[in-house]
């Protein structure tokens, strides 16, 4: 004996078979028309784009790995210079300050209200 589910008593109902495997109405079938496009210009395959690739700008890969792999005794986060100085110590100075405020707010919460 095959059951469904019956979205009116929501308990388990007898039924056929195609009703078993199709539960909710829903039938399987091709839709009767084809869906629309997504994009208004079709897209290149693979194969058709060919060997050349197109960058949109210089590939800068081969700059930065040898700035990285420099030995020269600094960290890897403050290899690029002042930028990531600057970085580094907002950072520091923010995450400081925050445990710091953490810290204040305690004892003041800690503190009893003279109501």
């Amino acid at each position: 004996m095959y059951y469904k589910f019956s979205g009116i008593t929501q308990k388990l109902t007898g039924s056929a078979p195609t009703a078993a495997y199709n539960p909710q109405g829903l039938r399987p079938g091709v839709p009767a028309e084809s869906p629309t496009m997504m994009f208004a210009t079709p897209t290149k395959l693979a194969s058709e784009a060919g060997s050349s690739v197109e960058y949109m700008g210089t590939n800068r890969v081969p700059d930065f790995q040898r700035v990285f792999q420099t030995s020269d005794g600094l960290p890897i986060h403050l290899k690029r210079g002042v930028p990531d100085r600057l970085l580094y110590r907002t950072t520091m100075a923010l995450t400081v300050g925050g445990a710091l405020y953490c810290l204040v707010a305690l004892y003041i919460a800690s503190q009893p209200s003279n109501k």
